[in-house]
C-alpha cells in the first residue's frame, strides 16, 4: 500500500484523460447526457445520485481510511442521520458513548428518539458497564475515540469484538483524530464517520461529512438512502474538501506538535485544574491511544481551577485563539462547550462540567499561541 500523503493527494485524482489537467475538476452540471434511454457514462445521470468531483473525493476518503466504499455527505450530521434511519427501526437500541458530541445527542435524544429508537449513554472504556448495557435489541454501539469534548478514549478492537457477538455493528466517529492519526476499519469497526467539515477540510471554509466501510451491502443501502434523502454535498464543497485533504497529514503533526506544547502550559499553570489530554502518561486512556492511534491529536481540554466564571473569562481574553464553535481548522479555536457545542446536553446525563473550556489548537506558530493563552489564564489569577 502507498503511504498516507501519497494516497491523499493521488487516490481518486489522476490528471484529467483529455487536458491533462492534474487537479480534480469541479463538475457543476446537474445532468448528464446519456447514449440512449438508460445508457449513462460512467453512471452519471443525476447530481443527486452522483457526480465526477464527488466520486473523487470518495475514492480519496477510502483510501485513507483502508476501506472499500466511502459516501460523502453535506454534512457530519447529515451522514449520521442516514447511517442511523439504515441501521435502526422503530424498537431498536443503541449506545452512545457518556460524553458524546451534542449534535450527536440531539439527533439520537430529539429526533429519533421520537420514532422508537432507544439509547443508554456508557461510558465506553468500562467494558463491562457496556456488556451491561447490551439488550436483544441492540443494533448500533456508536463511539467517539478520543471523545468530543472530554478526550475520552475507547479501545476500539474491544468494543467491535463486544459488538459482534451481540449482532451490532460498531461505528466509530473518527472526526478528532481523522484517518492520519487512527484507522478504525483496521481494528474492527463495520463504519468510519467523519465530519470533513474539520480536520480533512482543514481550513474551515467547507462542510461535509463521510461514511467510510468495507461493507458492500451497507455502502448500497447508504448510497440508495443518501439519494432518497438528497444528502448530498455540491460539487465545489467536494472540491475544496478534495483539495484540503491532500496536505492532511503535514497539518496533522503540526497540530500535534503544537498541541503538546500547549498542553505543557496548562498542566504547569495555577488556572487549571485538570487537563484532558490523551497524550498525558495520567490520562486513564493514555495506554489505549497509544496503541490505536499514530499521535495522539491536535484537541486538548481543562477545567478551569476558578469555576464558571474564570472559564468565561479565559474565553473572552484570548486574541489568536478564537472564540468558535467548531474545530480542526488552520486556526486555533477556543470555546466554552456548555454553552456552545453542548447546549444540547443541559440537563441530562451527557451535561459537561461548566468550568470546561475547549481548544482546537491549530498550526500557527506555537510560541504565540502560548503567549496568547498564557495572558488569558493569567487574567484570572
Amino acid at each position: 500500500m502507498q503511504g498516507f500523503s501519497t494516497r491523499a493527494i493521488h487516490a481518486g485524482q489522476e490528471p484529467d484523460p483529455t487536458t491533462g489537467a492534474v487537479t480534480t475538476s469541479i463538475h457543476t452540471s446537474s445532468t448528464y447526457a446519456q447514449d440512449g434511454v438508460g445508457g449513462t457514462r460512467g453512471g452519471y445521470e443525476y447530481s443527486r445520485s452522483a457526480n465526477p468531483t464527488r466520486t473523487a473525493l470518495q475514492e480519496c476518503l477510502a483510501a485513507l481510511e483502508g476501506g472499500r466504499h466511502a459516501v460523502a455527505f453535506g454534512s457530519g450530521m447529515g451522514a449520521t442521520d442516514t447511517l442511523l434511519r439504515i441501521l435502526c427501526r422503530p424498537g431498536d437500541h443503541m449506545v452512545i458513548p457518556h460524553d458524546a458530541y451534542g449534535g450527536t445527542f440531539r439527533l439520537v435524544d430529539k429526533v429519533l428518539s421520537g420514532f422508537g429508537v432507544e439509547y443508554t449513554p456508557v461510558d465506553l472504556a468500562d467494558l463491562d458497564a457496556l456488556r451491561a448495557a447490551l439488550r436483544p435489541t441492540t443494533k448500533v454501539i456508536w463511539s467517539e475515540t478520543p471523545t468530543n469534548p472530554l478526550l475520552g478514549v475507547a479501545d476500539i478492537a474491544a468494543l467491535a469484538g463486544i459488538a459482534h457477538e451481540a449482532g451490532a455493528r460498531l461505528v466509530v466517529d473518527n472526526t478528532f483524530a481523522s484517518p492520519y492519526l487512527q484507522t478504525p476499519l483496521a481494528l474492527g469497526a463495520d463504519v468510519v464517520v467523519h465530519s470533513t467539515t474539520k480536520y480533512i477540510g482543514g481550513h474551515s471554509d467547507v462542510v461535509g461529512g463521510a461514511l467510510v466501510t468495507d461493507d458492500d451491502e451497507l455502502a448500497e443501502r447508504a448510497l440508495f438512502t443518501q439519494n432518497s434523502v438528497g444528502s448530498v454535498p455540491g460539487p465545489f464543497d467536494a472540491w475544496l474538501t478534495l483539495r484540503g485533504v491532500k496536505t492532511l497529514a503535514v497539518r496533522m503533526e503540526r497540530h500535534c506538535d503544537n498541541t503538546e506544547r500547549i498542553v505543557e502550559l496548562l498542566v504547569a499553570h495555577p488556572a487549571v485544574s485538570a487537563v484532558l489530554y490523551p497524550g498525558l502518561p495520567g490520562h486513564l486512556g493514555h495506554e489505549v491511544a497509544a496503541k490505536q492511534m499514530h499521535r495522539f491529536g491536535g484537541m486538548v481540554s481543562f477545567l478551569a481551577a476558578g469555576g464558571r466564571d474564570a472559564a468565561l473569562r479565559i474565553c473572552a481574553e484570548t486574541k489568536l485563539f478564537t472564540l468558535a464553535e467548531s474545530l480542526g481548522g488552520v486556526e486555533s479555536l477556543i470555546e466554552h462547550p456548555g454553552q456552545m457545542t453542548h447546549a444540547s446536553t443541559a440537563g441530562s446525563m451527557l451535561e459537561v462540567p461548566d468550568n470546561l473550556v475547549r481548544l482546537s489548537v491549530g498550526i500557527e506558530d506555537a510560541d504565540d499561541l502560548i503567549d496568547d493563552l498564557r495572558t488569558a489564564l493569567d487574567s484570572v489569577q
